[in-house]
């Protein structure tokens, strides 16, 4: 029959034929017959399952031994004996080097019809013994998933005891070799499939054994921490972990971050592969265990690692958001990550470039989980905004992909950073600076950030970018006996000639700390910059004379020279003086103080106070009425020029002069031609100044700077509670005060009064108004009578004659902004430029108009963004526009610098003869040493740190080109099916980016 059955098989018939005469030899096998026929059909149908060369042939063969060993079990016993198990699993079946695939799917089929005979114990306990042995021997993943699918089907051939401890881990590190060699989608299921199957015997394994699990993990650890691999395991061990149990992961965590036989190159290897493994598409959990073994290894403060790790991989894992299958655990991972990473904006900005393209994917996509996956990402975006506030230039992208998502809270901002922050001890991650490789492209320098120093960090950049005084700390003596002035210069010095990104101001700091500031919070940059000058000013005063004499001009009087070097720096680059005048109603006696100012403190007039038509006593081209007459009746007094600050009314109508200007605003009666030449004969039509001042004024509900100014100008009623105690009177009386400036500042300070105190909350809040600022403004001075003809003529400055008052021009030079809504949380950061005078040297100082070539130079002067380590450049419009797109960002403080005039044409001369003869400032020896031997030490550290990196890193896993996912989906709109990064389906290739 055996002959018949192969004559049939090996026949050129067609297959339907076949089967007939086939069937008819199945039959009559049905039937009894002797031991040496029924050992013949066994041979030949053994031959047709592994060696067939057809489908065809192996379901013949199979077919026939299924008969045979329900109808003849005790001859199939005997055929399927231990001794031919044994050559089938060691030798195989088939001649050399055609061995038959077939063998563990034959004895599976096989061992259904011995498991009741007297062999069966022998059988089991001899598979039990190959299949370690086949494991140990690293099959391919379709010969491992037989062997499962051999033991799931019969456990009692799964090794026990030691034996079933090494089959567990020789099983993982099989399955960590496991490789998909086809990028076709059928081939890539038929893989991923092979990988549960296999991944399922460990479980199965697991549940009967559970002592089995932990060695079993230790190593998955071991294979996966390994730096001696020529190639990295595959992610197919995300398979393994799926199954281990919730409730052991504490313990498991523990154990490992607490083990320091684990270094620290083999746990970022660890961590670093385990993060791949968000690719996984079968896993559950993996995201539960990496965010475990995150946080325990913040709680065991190794921060070095998970900066490494998060800064390699984070851009990866982002890319993961692309593929629904995955997008769930890559997002949990993902906000673990920034939200943790909490000392540093590094992490974040890795990924600006990308979220814009990312999100116009997801929006594309228009499904459940990507309309969810798409708010949870606007979410985390804005507390990295909160976190780390003062990029506008990045920023603005992002926030345009962003703006139809919902926006959180800031209380819900608060909890996410507080609940996944590393550490709540700020001071434990002082030494991870973000790292910076090189100098910013910018050529300036920036400042570390030591714990909420912002504030101090964006007042120093601020001075600093204040040429004049730099240069003038810079050319002071050595031993000039004021030691915060020295480590001013010294700080300066490394900002101008330091090879390092960015240096710390440490001893600068602890030098300036005003006593009551708190250690680690943050504090108002108004308050310190404040404490800072009086400080500087004490010190000079008292003596510590802190730099050389100015040259002496042949200009200054005796008088004159006496006044001007008896002035400290301070007071020559940021001194004032302000007229403050009383006058009683009563008796109208005047009383004046003058008193010496660094900075004017302007407070936003209220809400209905029309401070476009406020009045001003202090006119720039006319003479305005400085008092007004006393009032007869109320009608009279409401009609004021003198307006009640405290309490203004609908009849603040009337309109005099507006004192205070910026180039382009409208002059006083030129109502007919807003822009209108200025006195000097300039033409305003072809000024890129007036026209820009033009373009910059606000509209006329919002807020400038020259309304504040105004408004700090205009008289201010003395009622009330309030009243005035005239001495000629000698009682209280109600009286008007008002304020003049008599002497402009070299350099003009304004703090715009953002915060206020709210008895409600009992806290102080921020006034979050748009303030448009002016990139030149124009400052009434109050000048006494004579001094009026000896004014130096310069550009727009001049006096009105008979005035009284000369009108001083303040070009722009720093803004700090305050990003946040209270003073004692929130950023500061600073755009700045370095103005000079423009004036050619050698020009004549005779009041000519200045040459459009040189105002086109001052408006074109480069603008810096300045943000604690990080420089860069930046524009005028970004300072304009920066609460446009960032409401809680608003200016703070602002620079501005004299032009050269009556009021500084002695202070410019100097310098300017100071400039011409000296240069730049020459450091004395030590200082010079000082910086030369740290910018060698810096060419060391980083020469010691590019050794010490290679080391690191050099064995972290190779991600694969994760950027391709997000050009792909850029590139190639076309693909279709069910994997690709729209629909959750896709192209082979796209399937096989995601997994492997």
């Amino acid at each position: 029959m055996d002959k018949i059955l192969e004559a049939v098989v090996m026949s050129s018939y067609p297959n339907n034929v076949k089967q007939g005469l086939v069937r008819r030899v199945i039959e009559a096998a049905k039937q009894p017959m002797d031991s040496e026929q029924c050992w013949s059909m066994l041979e030949l149908s053994t031959k047709l399952y592994l060696t067939g060369d057809t489908k065809y042939k192996r379901d013949i063969g199979k077919e026939v031994l299924e008969v045979y060993g329900h109808y003849h079990p005790e001859e199939f016993e005997e055929f399927f004996n231990v001794r031919f198990l044994l050559s089938l699993l060691q030798e195989g079946y088939g001649p050399l080097g055609k061995r038959s695939h077939y063998v563990l799917d034959y004895i599976q089929l096989g061992l259904q019809f011995v498991l009741e005979s007297p062999s069966a114990n022998s059988i089991f306990s001899l598979l039990r013994i190959e299949v370690l042995r086949k494991v140990c021997e690293r099959p391919s993943p379709k010969q491992c998933a037989k062997i499962s699918k051999l033991l799931m089907q019969h456990p009692q051939c799964i090794p026990t005891g030691k034996h079933q401890l090494l089959f567990c881990q020789q099983l993982i590190r099989c399955i960590g070799q496991f490789q998909c060699v086809s990028e076709g989608e059928e081939e890539i299921m038929e893989f991923l499939e092979q990988v549960n199957k296999v991944s399922g015997l460990l479980q199965r394994i697991w549940r009967t054994q559970t002592s089995a699990i932990l060695p079993s993990l230790k190593e998955l650890f071991t294979i996966i921490s390994s730096t001696e691999e020529q190639e990295a395991p595959s992610n197919a061990l995300a398979s393994v972990v799926q199954f281990v149990p919730l409730e052991l992961m504490d313990g498991v965590i523990r154990n490992l971050t607490n083990d320091d036989s684990i270094t620290d190159v083999q746990m970022m290897m660890a961590i670093g592969r385990m993060i791949d493994w968000v690719s996984w598409p079968l896993g559950k959990n993996i995201d539960k265990w990496i965010i475990a073994l995150l946080k325990g290894l913040a709680a065991v403060k190794k921060f070095s690692i998970l900066i490494e790790v998060t800064l390699s991989k984070i851009e990866k894992v982002f890319s993961k958001l692309l593929y629904p299958i995955v997008r769930e655990g890559a997002l949990s991972v993902l906000q673990y990550m920034l939200l943790s990473f909490q000392h540093s904006h590094e992490a974040f900005h890795l990924l600006l470039p990308h979220i814009p393209r990312l999100v116009a994917s997801l929006k594309k996509e228009d499904s459940n989980s990507a309309t969810s996956s798409l708010e949870q990402l606007a979410e985390l975006i804005h507390c990295m905004f909160f976190r780390f506030s003062g990029f506008p230039d990045l920023y603005e992208p992002v926030l345009e992909a962003v703006k139809a998502l919902p926006i959180p809270n800031e209380d819900r901002i608060k909890h996410l950073l507080g609940q996944n922050a590393w550490t709540s001890q700020k001071n434990e991650l002082a030494c991870f600076y973000p790292r910076l490789a090189s100098k910013s492209e910018t050529g300036k320098i920036g400042l570390i950030n030591l714990g909420n120093t912002c504030y101090m960090n964006s007042i120093i950049q601020s001075l600093f970018m204040a040429s004049d005084f730099r240069h003038s700390v810079l050319n002071l003596t050595e031993g000039n006996s004021q030691p915060l002035m020295t480590k001013l210069q010294w700080l300066f010095a490394f900002l101008e000639h330091s090879q390092r990104p960015a240096i710390s101001p440490e001893s600068f700091l602890s030098a300036s700390w005003p006593p009551w500031f708190t250690p680690g919070a943050q504090q108002d940059c108004s308050e310190y910059l404040k404490y800072l000058l009086d400080r500087l000013h004490e010190e000079e005063k008292t003596g510590k004379r802190i730099y050389q004499k100015l040259k002496e001009s042949s200009l200054m009087s005796q008088a004159v020279e006496h006044h001007c070097l008896n002035k400290t720096l301070i007071e020559k680059m940021f001194g004032g003086k302000m007229m403050t005048k009383i006058r009683c109603l009563k008796c109208l006696n005047v009383s004046s103080r003058e008193e010496a100012f660094t900075d004017l403190s302007l407070a936003f007039p209220p809400s209905d106070r029309n401070v476009r038509g406020s009045t001003s006593v202090l006119p720039v081209e006319e003479i305005g009425p400085q008092f007004t007459e006393p009032p007869e009746n109320a009608g009279q007094l409401m009609g004021s020029p003198w307006i009640q600050r405290k309490a203004p009314t609908a009849s603040d109508h009337a309109a005099p002069p507006v004192s205070v200007e910026t180039l382009g605003f409208q002059e006083p009666g030129e109502a007919a031609n807003p822009i209108h030449s200025n006195d000097a004969g300039v033409d305003a039509a072809k000024d890129p100044l007036l026209t820009f001042g033009e373009q910059a004024c606000a509209p006329k509900d919002s807020r400038s700077v020259p309304d504040l100014i105004n408004y700090f100008l205009s008289p201010e009623r003395l009622t009330a509670e309030n009243k005035y105690h005239c001495e000629k009177c000698a009682s209280l009386q109600d009286a008007e005060k008002v304020a003049e400036l008599t002497e402009g500042p070299h350099y003009l300070i304004l703090t715009l009064l953002r915060f206020s105190f709210d008895p409600r909350t009992m806290k102080r809040k921020k006034i979050l108004d748009n303030v448009s600022i002016p990139v030149v403004l124009k400052l009434p001075i109050l000048v006494a009578p004579e001094e009026t003809e000896e004014v130096c003529w310069h550009g727009k400055d001049g006096a009105v004659p008979g005035s009284g008052f000369m009108t001083v021009v303040y070009d722009l030079c720093s803004v700090v902004v305050h990003s946040g809504i209270s003073s004692e949380s929130g950023h500061y950061y600073c755009y700045s430029r370095e103005c000079t005078d423009t004036v050619p040297h050698g020009q004549p100082r005779d009041g000519g108009p200045k040459p459009d070539s040189d105002k086109q130079l001052d408006f074109e002067i480069q603008w810096y963004l300045f943000n604690d380590t990080r420089v860069s450049f930046s524009s005028f419009e970004s300072v304009s526009n920066v609460t446009s797109f960032f409401p809680k960002d608003t200016a703070y403080v602002l620079f501005y610098r004299q032009r050269p005039g009556r009021q500084s044409c002695l202070l410019h001369e100097a310098l300017a003869e100071a400039g011409r003869l000296h240069g730049e400032p020459s450091l004395h020896k030590d200082l010079m040493e000082a910086i030369s031997k740290d910018n060698i030490l810096f060419l060391q550290e980083q020469e010691k740190e590019a050794r010490n990196r290679a080391a690191y890193i050099c064995a972290l896993p190779k991600s694969p080109l994760w950027w391709r996912d997000l050009d792909r989906d850029k590139d190639d709109d076309s693909s279709s099916g069910g994997c690709s990064p729209a629909a959750g389906g896709g192209g082979s290739s796209s399937f096989h980016g995601l997994v492997f």
